[in-house]
């Protein structure tokens, strides 16, 4: 009994994360800074350079890079004044893992 109990809180977990990253995705602003980030290399990109391409005011894409670090979609890294953001590759694989997790019922995909 208590095995299914610890087994059912991980699955739950795992579970939350993905509506979690999912949620965090479901805006188009966030859904736009995030394909942005996973084109770059390991190095991100820089506030500035994600407002500039985006065209997003500071204080908007503040909000979304808090939401999307959150969810652990990106991370930050300090680089002497600025701010430099990432996609976190692991997550994404992650939620796309658990996305198609037991696809086909086992069986052969189209």
């Amino acid at each position: 009994m208590q095995w299914n109990s610890y087994f059912h809180k991980i699955g739950n977990m795992e579970t939350n994360l993905a509506v979690a990253q999912l949620a965090a995705l479901a805006q188009e602003n966030r859904l736009a800074i995030f394909r942005l980030l996973v084109q770059q290399d390991a190095a991100g990109l820089a506030v500035g350079q994600i407002a500039e391409t985006l065209g997003l005011a500071n204080a908007t894409l503040s909000f979304h890079l808090k939401t999307l670090t959150q969810a652990g979609l990106i991370e930050a890294r300090q680089d002497g004044r600025f701010i430099h953001y990432s996609a976190n590759h692991a997550a994404m694989h992650g939620l796309l893992g658990f996305l198609g997790e037991n696809c086909c019922g086992g069986k052969a995909c189209c």
